[in-house]
């Protein structure tokens, strides 16, 4: 059965998020290029949705991500992608919203409390989507900067660099190195994702010069999961992307991460 199991006529939807207009941490460069380019060309690949949110407030995510949770059917295709800040504390990572106040005014003792209050928590995000229980793939990539792994049964996490480690936000770059990679190799059609994220990886490192090594985590139950979908009357997209990422880390135990990013 898992032989036969492939994405075609299978809904296939995605959640782009990218928050670069921070108002109260060092704003990002890349996060709202990648996102754009990455809703662009899922929309070009056929997704059945592609939704795009940029610089988003706490309120407007949590509202955001309510409604994607609700959409989503059993046996679909499911892709979470966020760029921009992250920071992990006492083994849980957070996404940043664009509101997010001053980490460093928090107490020490509360920074948990005050991270839940004003923060997203990622594995809540995963567990909720996969709960939803759709066929093979809940995808979630973030560009990390000292984030810890996270795992799902059904599903496929990947970040930008290894866990614990940093990316950087070039200015000068259009698009982070993760993601220029990530355009290139997508649009391959009937490629399965796992295949898909290898040749992203090897192009990351071999243009980095080892110094950026994304990571994914694969709990996939199935093979022949594709992101497109090669069928007769459709011309495969072609996207080009620029390079760089993002990298800044905080003391305070707190892994931040700064950039953009994806599947």
């Amino acid at each position: 059965m898992a032989a036969k199991f492939t994405s075609e006529s299978r809904r296939r939807l995605a959640l782009v998020i990218g928050i670069g207009d921070y108002e109260n941490v060092r704003k990002l460069q890349n996060p709202q290029n990648d996102a754009k380019a990455l809703s662009s060309l899922l929309q070009r690949i056929r997704f059945t949705s592609a939704d795009q949110h940029l610089d988003q407030t706490r309120n407007q995510l949590q509202h955001v991500l309510v409604d994607f949770e609700d959409s989503i059917q059993c046996n679909d295709i499911v892709l979470f992608y966020f760029a921009g800040h992250g920071i992990q504390w006492e083994d849980q990572n957070y996404l940043l919203p664009k509101d997010f106040p001053d980490m460093d005014a928090a107490d020490e003792k509360k920074k948990a409390e005050f991270l839940k209050k004003n923060a997203i928590n990622a594995q809540d995000i995963l567990n909720t989507l996969s709960d939803r229980k759709p066929g093979a793939l809940n995808t979630n990539e973030y560009q990390s900067v000292g984030l810890t792994a996270m795992h799902k049964a059904g599903s496929l996490v990947a970040f930008a660099c290894a866990p614990g480690a940093l990316v950087d936000d070039k200015p000068e770059e259009k698009n982070s190195l993760f993601m220029k990679h990530l355009l290139k190799h997508l649009p391959t059609p009937n490629e399965d994702i796992v295949n898909t994220l290898r040749y992203v990886i090897n192009g990351v490192i071999t243009d980095s010069d080892s110094k950026q090594v994304p990571f994914i985590s694969v709990q996939l139950r199935h093979n022949n999961i594709y992101m497109c979908e090669q069928t007769d009357d459709f011309s495969t997209a072609v996207i080009s992307g620029a390079t760089n990422p993002t990298r800044e880390i905080r003391s305070n135990n707190s892994s931040q991460i700064d950039t953009s990013s994806a599947v």
